[in-house]
């Protein structure tokens, strides 16, 4: 009998699966999550809502009712057409999959949202990261120099960028969508926080879609992504979708929340408001440098983040340690509530001293 390791794809053993830590009592703050719950009297209306879904019926396989309020809350242009997924990931995976013909290239600024290369490497596309300026900002005469030169079927722009928070000027992300043979999705994951998309765009480019997630609004724990483009586009990759892909208590939800968008979008606006002095407090301790971040979160340079990353384990706050060749001594913080911030920056100084 064959083991594993003689039956599965060379490129799967390569891999290592997506690792989560363990964060049981901790301030979680390396997931770029919204630290507000809904206010106590939605939640109990909300478990309610919950009640009365039909668990032992298969859900709407299309989520229409989800497309539709979304459709409205979110500004999608007329004549656009809306396809969801569990989370941008199934998403990410589905456009991925779509468009792997043989020997298709997939492009994207890097460092990068981790889960663009790993798709390419699912799906067979030939990944190539154009690598950002040294201060993570995008280059772009090298970028389009890229594109002409490997005409790629698929582009990811993560606008603003994970893990770094920068916001690409819009002009060079028309240069990329004016000069692409092929399919450009933009990833706005962030926008809530970052205030500028490129939705209301759609209609003019036939080579844009935009992807969004409810995750960074609040609704994480849901997991639901939506794709909104062109129906000539939606069509080909609800092929590659598995069917019922959204369950039934991530639709009631979603829908129960997007009725209730004001308070998601007020719990932004508080987010954004502590961005600013969380940025100044890391930039003023001492060795730190703090990129700049129109997201919910900021990628800190530190002496040693490992270091660093282990100090603040050990009193209890939890952030992401990127450290590696394209991120060296990075960490990345979360923008949490101001108590959260506030133990974030005591356990900082103590973690650098």
């Amino acid at each position: 009998m064959k083991t594993p390791e003689e039956l599965v794809r060379p490129e799967i053993l390569a891999q290592t699966a997506y690792h989560v830590p363990e964060a049981g009592g901790m301030v979680k703050l390396d997931a770029m999550e919204n630290p507000y719950p809904l206010p106590e009297p939605l939640r109990r209306e909300l478990a309610e809502r919950l009640a009365r879904v039909e668990l032992n019926r298969y859900p709407e396989p299309t989520g229409r009712k989800v497309r539709e309020l979304l459709a409205r809350k979110m500004d999608v242009p007329p004549g656009m057409e809306l396809l969801l997924g569990n989370g941008s990931d199934d998403l990410i995976q589905m456009v991925s999959f779509a468009l792997a013909r043989p020997g298709a290239v997939m492009m994207y600024p890097g460092p990068t949202f981790v889960m663009y290369a790993m798709n390419a490497t699912l799906s067979g596309m030939k990944a190539v990261p154009v690598p950002l300026r040294e201060d993570y900002t995008f280059d772009r005469d090298e970028f389009l120099a890229q594109l002409r030169a490997h005409r790629p079927a698929l582009v990811y722009i993560a606008y603003p960028n994970n893990p770094t928070g920068v916001l690409y000027p819009e002009a060079d992300v028309l240069a990329i969508l004016r000069a692409a043979e092929g399919l450009v999705v933009l990833d706005e994951a962030y926008h809530a926080f970052a205030q500028k998309t490129f939705m209301p765009r759609l209609a003019e480019f036939p080579n844009l879609v935009v992807l969004r997630t409810v995750s960074k609004l609040g609704l994480a724990g849901i997991r639901l992504g939506y794709l909104a483009g062109r129906p000539e586009w939606i069509a080909q990759f609800d092929k590659v979708r598995q069917a019922y892909n959204v369950n039934v208590l991530t639709q009631a939800a979603a829908l129960f929340a997007l009725e209730h968008l004001d308070v998601l979008e007020g719990q932004a606006a508080a987010i954004r408001s502590e961005r600013a002095g969380l940025r100044a407090s890391l930039a003023a301790l001492p060795g730190v440098t703090v990129f700049p971040s129109e997201a919910n979160f900021f990628l800190v340079r530190v002496s040693d983040a490992d270091r660093a990353y282990e100090a603040l384990l050990r009193q209890g706050v939890l952030v992401k340690n990127l450290n590696g060749p394209a991120l060296a001594n990075c960490l990345r913080i979360t923008v949490g509530t101001p108590e959260e911030n506030r133990i974030l920056l005591t356990a900082m100084r103590e973690a650098l001293q």
